[in-house]
């Protein structure tokens, strides 16, 4: 089910709680976030469940790796990190863009919808889009 974008800064700048992909509601969660996150697919990439209204670790992204599919990670953590960058970045919760360091390649550790433990690495554009999420997860507004 679709849902409303939060844009209440007090609201973005909480961490967040450890998501259980074998728990219903956080289940639930996600596909609402990859269903927002289709319906808003030509003004993002990429979503954390606090921009749908819950504080769990949840994203969702378009893997470009992928062409394009949605992949959705819980708890993911960047366990690596090279090449700094800055950048600007815009996001679905507020106006315009802001600068934000960022890193070229990434290593991340998350569970998958089905609760499976996965390792992965990141670049370019893809590793970017995670950051950011992985950010909201934080409570780190850009």
């Amino acid at each position: 089910m679709q849902r409303t974008i939060v844009t209440s800064i007090p609201f973005l700048s909480k961490p967040s709680e450890d998501a259980d992909p074998n728990d219903s509601a956080d289940a639930a969660t996600a596909a609402d976030l990859v269903d927002t996150l289709k319906a808003n697919r030509g003004r993002c990439v990429g979503m954390a469940a606090n921009m749908i209204g819950e504080r769990k670790r949840i994203i969702a992204f378009v893997d470009e790796d992928l062409d394009g599919l949605v992949t959705v990670m819980f708890n993911p953590v960047v366990t690596h990190a090279d090449d700094p960058y800055e950048t600007r970045e815009g996001c679905l919760s507020l106006e315009g863009e802001r600068p934000a360091r960022r890193w070229e390649h990434i290593d991340v550790e998350y569970l998958t919808r089905r609760g499976r433990e996965r390792r992965a690495s990141f670049d370019g554009f893809t590793a970017q889009i995670i950051q950011h999420e992985i950010d909201h997860c934080g409570g780190v507004v850009i």
